[in-house]
Order: structure tokens, then sequence, then C-alpha cells
């Protein structure tokens, strides 16, 4: 089995991006150390019941291959990750909602095969409760961590680090704190549906 890594806090922010060439400029700009572009391919678990969403956790099996199949087969294996988030311990000196999400992370990296550890999540009465798909482009910052997502419901920039490096990063790209987004990609796919009229399925970018 896996050593299992100790539970960290994540907090984060997402920006709406309305322009991708123009925000990998500025990320060049900035010097950032860039790693290559995936695809993603996510499950969320829950209990036929919810229990977790309606406890604003979050059990996550990924599955992340190189988006570029023709590169060298070098390192091109497929990483499958297991996630589980939980809300932080409140804290008493926040009288008003913070502007960043902020959560509790675990994360392991899981040896092959995906299958394996999807029985054996439904075997301990978990269910598929949400799929989603996207490709991701990471950037890296001192105390900062940049995610370049490319989901069928838009283009998100993910920071996630300290509030002062996410504030001055997102300064430097010409954001302001009004476009900081807490939402999960579930929302945020459930909002695109609403706008569009459709009813909410998985987040893919292909019927599967």
């Amino acid at each position: 089995m896996p050593e299992l890594k100790k539970t960290k806090p994540e907090i984060e922010i997402k920006l709406r991006i309305k322009d991708i060439s123009e925000i990998l400029r500025k990320l060049k700009s900035l010097s950032t150390q860039s790693q290559r572009r995936v695809q993603e391919q996510n499950t969320l678990y829950d209990t036929p019941q919810s229990h977790l969403r309606r406890r604003k956790m979050l059990l996550r099996l990924r599955i992340e291959t190189p988006a570029n199949r023709s590169a060298p087969t070098t390192g091109n294996r497929a990483r499958v990750i297991l996630t589980v988030k939980a809300p932080p311990q409140a804290s008493p000196k926040k009288s008003q909602p913070s502007q960043y999400k902020e959560r509790a992370e675990r994360e392991q990296l899981l040896p092959q095969s995906s299958r394996q550890y999807a029985k054996a999540l439904t075997s301990l009465g978990f269910r598929p409760a949400f799929r989603y798909d996207k490709f991701r482009t990471t950037f890296h910052l001192p105390n900062l961590h940049l995610d370049l997502d490319e989901t069928p419901a838009g283009i998100y920039l993910e920071l996630e680090g300290t509030p002062k490096a996410i504030d001055r990063a997102a300064k430097a790209l010409g954001f302001t704190k009004k476009a900081y987004l807490r939402a999960t990609y579930g929302d945020l796919y459930a909002a695109a549906c609403r706008r569009l009229g459709t009813k909410p399925k998985n987040m893919l970018f292909t019927a599967k």
C-alpha cells in the first residue's frame, strides 16, 4: 500500500478566462515554471444519500494522462490520484466569509489500476455521483500553484497558495478580488446548464 500523505490546508480561488492566448502570454511574462498539458477524468463518489455533499466533503478518483499522445512514451503512463477534501476547522477569528475557498485536503498517488480502486470504493458503499473532464496545464510561482483548466463549462485559472501569493499573482494577471470565484466545477457546470436551459448530467467533452 502507498504511504498516506498528511492532511494539508488548501486555499484557492478560480478566475474565469476569456482569452487563453492572452493569459498564457501573461503567465509567461511572470516567469512561471510550467508542466506539460494533461487530460483529467475525474469521478466524485458519494453515498446514495449524498452524505458527503451535504457535509461539504469530497471523495474523488482522478485519472491523469498526457494530453499529447504523439509525445515520446517515456513517463507517459497514466497517474491515478485519490483525493479527500473537507471543510477546515472553524476559526473564531473569522467573522465574515473568506474570499478564498479553504478546505482540508489529503491527496494520494495510487498504483494502477484505477478499476481496482473504483471497485474498492463501490464495495465500501460509495457510488459515482458526478464525472467531469478537463485539460490542465500547471504553472508554478514561489508559494503559488496555478492550474489552467479547459473544461466543457469554460476556461478557468485556479490559484492555490497563501492569500498574499494569490492576491499578488491575480493582480499581476490583471484581475481584482471581485473576479475571485469559490465555486466548484460542479457548481460552474450547473450554472452553465441553467444559462443554456439544459439539464445537468456529467461535465464531459463527449457523451460517454
